[in-house]
């Protein structure tokens, strides 16, 4: 593994456990060139996946992308970071357990909305924003009307 920092080709793992969902290895790395320390993940990798968006493009499943856009919906909210990597992880399992090698980009997010859902209704409301498009102050009201149910 290259390290970082300095690009040594050569470094050390000090120590490997799972993490606490057992979907990967923690691996802490020593660098003998520059003496840095590190953490690498390793996941198991089931099948490669594309993801066919609505133009019909289609592009490797992106696992970091899909943990960037579910960070930054639940960015400033109480929830633990354990939460939101078992959220990933689940929906990416999901993914690669569906049998499927080509999978819809509605599909992926109809997934991550909900997880959101569950996990925090901002968070939720946030996603669906971006997701669905969201151009003005009535398309919110209206989404928000459909989480509230009849209160009316």
């Amino acid at each position: 593994m290259r390290c970082p920092f300095c690009g040594h080709m050569d470094t050390q793992v000090k120590d490997s456990r799972p993490t606490e969902d057992g979907a990967a290895i923690r691996r802490r790395r020593f660098c003998p060139s520059c003496q840095s320390r590190f953490t690498t993940f390793e996941r198991v990798q089931l099948r490669d996946l594309v993801v066919v968006k609505k133009n019909g493009q289609r592009t490797p499943f992106d696992r970091d992308k899909l943990a960037r856009s579910i960070q930054i919906a639940c960015r400033k909210r109480p929830i633990e970071n354990d939460r939101i990597e078992r959220v990933i992880n689940a929906i990416q399992r999901r993914l690669e357990s569906s049998g499927e090698t080509e999978i819809p980009s509605n599909t992926v997010g109809e997934m991550v909305m909900d997880a959101l859902s569950t996990l925090d209704p901002v968070a939720y409301v946030r996603f669906a924003s971006v997701y669905r498009n969201f151009r003005e102050a009535k398309d919110f009201e209206s989404f928000v009307g459909t989480l509230g149910g009849d209160e009316s």
